[in-house]
């Protein structure tokens, strides 16, 4: 098949570097010959025909922008077969052959219901949770994980002048990995994830008290958001330790600011070879990172992969923050 026109959206939440994304995808296309169409909000555009043409200055310096400049929504009607067909019906109508989807499993989903129906479609994963199993890195990842550590930086300069333990909630409902690498890059006490059950006195009091005795007088305790209950656990250490205690949650400070270097050169290269596969009539594909190279894989294979948690690493982490 010619592939002529293809369009590109973002859905989900927002991550640092969907905007480099965007970017390598409508250069790429454009070179190649192929008209560009960005949706507007998603699902929620393709279904309401919110296009823009794309064209080169388009996407002229938006590649050190957080967000997503084509905006974002979650889509309710979209989730439904009558949803999904309309949605075909208006790529059609629009002259799509091919559309790039920006965003994480639920948009692969989408994708592939998208491609079901006609409409070929390639998924590039952008979600700062990193909980894509067919990819070691997921476009946004590294600046959160950076934003989280610069966060935690800040508030324990208090917390260290005062002799105080935080405990501080990262983002990560289901995955614990933005959670963990935070955690060993700012030498937290202790890391709970929701990978790992945990027993509050063995990992975290027991923890706190056997520093105190080597000459700690400070703490910092990272939670995962899907572990949850910053605010009690805080309060638990203060009655069991008599250590003042203050719970704080990042929040989505997490998903903003100017991508890493590393988002950056990711999202231009997953973009990249999003486009090039639609160019040759290839969908139903999620584009990945495995061991520095880009790959793709079948949309339903890649949502079957099961994340694969870094046990060792989370060891490693306890034991060099004793």
């Amino acid at each position: 098949m010619n592939t002529n026109t293809i369009a590109v959206l973002t859905s989900g939440g927002d991550a640092p570097g969907m905007n480099a994304a965007i970017r390598a995808v409508v250069r790429t296309a454009l070179a190649d010959g192929i008209r560009v169409l960005g949706v507007r909000r998603g699902y929620n555009g393709l279904l309401n025909g919110d296009v823009i043409d794309m064209n080169l200055r388009s996407v002229s310096d938006i590649i050190h922008h957080g967000g997503t400049m084509l905006y974002t929504a979650r889509s309710p009607e979209f989730s439904t077969p009558a949803g999904v067909k309309k949605a075909a019906n208006m790529c059609r109508n629009l002259n799509i052959d091919g559309v790039v989807v920006i965003g994480g499993d639920g948009s692969f989903r989408g994708a592939r219901d998208l491609t079901a129906e006609g409409i070929l479609c390639v998924g590039v994963p952008g979600t700062i949770d990193n909980d894509i199993a067919c990819t070691d890195y997921t476009i946004g990842y590294d600046t959160a994980m950076n934003t989280a550590m610069e966060m935690v930086d800040r508030l324990r300069d208090t917390t260290e002048s005062h002799d105080r333990c935080s405990v501080v909630e990262v983002m990560g409902r289901r995955c614990g990995d933005l959670a963990l690498n935070t955690g060993i890059a700012v030498g937290a006490t202790s890391i709970l994830v929701p990978e790992i059950p945990f027993d509050f006195e063995r990992d975290v009091v027991e923890r706190m008290r056997f520093t105190q005795r080597t000459g700690k007088k400070h703490f910092v305790i990272v939670v995962a958001e899907g572990v949850g209950g910053v605010s009690e656990i805080s309060e638990k250490i203060q009655q069991e330790t008599g250590i003042e205690s203050r719970a704080t949650i990042l929040g989505h400070v997490q998903r903003g600011g100017s991508p890493t270097m590393r988002d950056r050169v990711l999202g231009s290269l997953m973009g990249n070879h999003a486009a090039t596969l639609l160019k040759n009539g290839i969908g139903n594909r999620v584009v990945a990172m495995k061991q520095n190279k880009i790959v793709d894989f079948d949309i339903t294979d890649a949502l079957n992969q099961k994340r694969v948690f870094d046990v060792e690493r989370y060891h490693i982490a306890h034991k060099i923050s004793i």
